[in-house]
């Protein structure tokens, strides 16, 4: 069965070409496009991972992050904050609210699914 992954992000081009490229190593791939729809979503069909934007209409990518890590039924999902912000302020911040994982825009594809591989793995021998 692929692992399903939550992709958060309010840009269409950055959603289709992750998409694309998660589709095209077997994850299945659930978009949201705001903070809000993000929540329901990550809380209806539990995914395996969650790639999470930080600057999302609703709710900003820091308060869904920190709802769900601090929520037993959903604190085990790995989360990757993606932002154009490389602030160490924001890094820090990611941090706090429980995220796994900081990606910077603009990033690479192959290194993405590399980590997110990676931490689907992990996180498989971890239950």
């Amino acid at each position: 069965m692929p692992k399903k992954i939550l992709l958060v992000d309010d840009e269409a081009d950055i959603v289709s070409s992750i998409k694309a490229r998660l589709e095209a190593n077997n994850y299945e791939v659930i978009v949201a496009v705001d903070g809000q729809q993000a929540l329901e979503l990550a809380r209806k069909e539990i995914p395996d991972l969650i790639i999470l934007d930080l600057m999302l209409p609703k709710i900003d990518g820091y308060r869904v992050c920190r709802l769900l890590k601090f929520d037993d039924k959903y604190k085990h999902i790995p989360i990757f904050m993606f932002t154009a912000r490389a602030q160490e302020s924001d890094k820090k911040l990611g941090e706090e609210v429980g995220a796994d994982a900081y990606i910077l825009k603009p990033f690479e594809l192959k290194s993405l699914v590399d980590k997110i591989k990676n931490t689907l793995e992990t996180s498989e021998k971890g239950k």
